[in-house]
């Protein structure tokens, strides 16, 4: 059937994860130029490790990392609104600069916006494409989380975007000798714990993961890619419909809720055993 456009466009939203170094950044390249190239549509790429500063990632600015990721989706949803409404992209007024300064850069880069003329407003931008062309925006990162990635599905409820979720079900054995020859690996204790918490697509049991994908290897046969492609499609022309209430949506809200909650005592938890420890260790050097 005939999607009803948004804007005057076609616009999907695919959230691309697995483990660290499970090859998500090289399937999302190769995805791009296959979409390019065999579907004649524009596709964003949105790298999380790119966009959002290295400093979010230590394990003591655990709370910004999840500020800046917010934050991104703030960004993207700002710029979708002027994309639907045929407006300029400005930025926004409370925005962390590097992070701003990142993700304009990374759309200008790929040709989605330029920059203003001589006689626009100082940081104003003008969204610059091939009309009616379709837009895939594929988002790249762990969302080892099903709460992360239901973050975005909101976001593609609330304008009817199409969405779907793309996952990489990569051995840990082979994330580790991927991470090992990085140039900067993350520590493998970190890959172990993500694994550990690692929630994969369930479309039998929550619903909004229907159009799900899990590819047992970055390394696309043809049918690997006919599957994509078919999904792709669907997510398209079946977009999501705009802020649709159900039980098990609101299921999923209590559970992302308590979750919250539960991971907050963890973090006060963890932070309380760290002093005790501190503490024992200072009296121990006195003694």
């Amino acid at each position: 059937m005939e999607q009803e456009r948004v804007g005057g466009h076609q616009l999907g939203l695919c959230v691309l994860c697995g483990l660290p170094a499970a090859g998500k950044t090289r399937t999302a390249q190769a995805l791009s130029s296959s979409l390019r190239k065999c579907k004649g549509w524009s596709c964003i790429l949105l790298s999380y490790d790119d966009l959002i500063p290295l400093e979010a990632f230590s394990e003591t600015e655990i709370s910004h990392w999840r500020s800046y990721r917010h934050e991104l989706l703030l960004y993207l949803e700002h710029f979708l609104q002027a994309l639907i409404k045929g407006r300029h992209y400005l930025p926004l007024s409370n925005r962390t600069e590097t992070m701003w300064k990142s993700f304009s850069s990374c759309l200008i880069e790929q040709g989605l916006i330029c920059a203003g003329t001589e006689d626009s407003a100082s940081c104003q931008y003008l969204i610059d494409f091939i009309p009616l062309r379709p837009i895939y925006f594929i988002l790249d990162d762990n969302f080892y989380y099903r709460s992360m990635r239901y973050e975005v599905y909101q976001l593609a409820r609330k304008y009817s975007l199409g969405f779907c979720q793309l996952f990489l079900d990569s051995q840990i054995e082979v994330c580790l000798e991927r991470n090992s020859q990085r140039k900067e690996p993350l520590p493998e204790e970190t890959i172990f714990a993500m694994a550990q918490k690692l929630e994969c697509p369930n479309p039998k049991k929550y619903t909004w993961e229907q159009n799900s994908l899990i590819l047992k290897s970055a390394e696309f046969s043809f049918e690997d890619n006919l599957q994509v492609f078919n999904l792709l499609s669907s997510a398209l022309e079946n977009p999501v419909k705009s802020m649709e209430e159900n039980a098990e949506e609101k299921e999923m809200d209590r559970a992302i809720c308590a979750s919250n909650v539960l991971h907050q005592a963890d973090q006060a938890l963890r932070r309380t055993i760290s002093e005790t420890m501190q503490k024992a260790k200072g009296m121990l050097s006195k003694e």
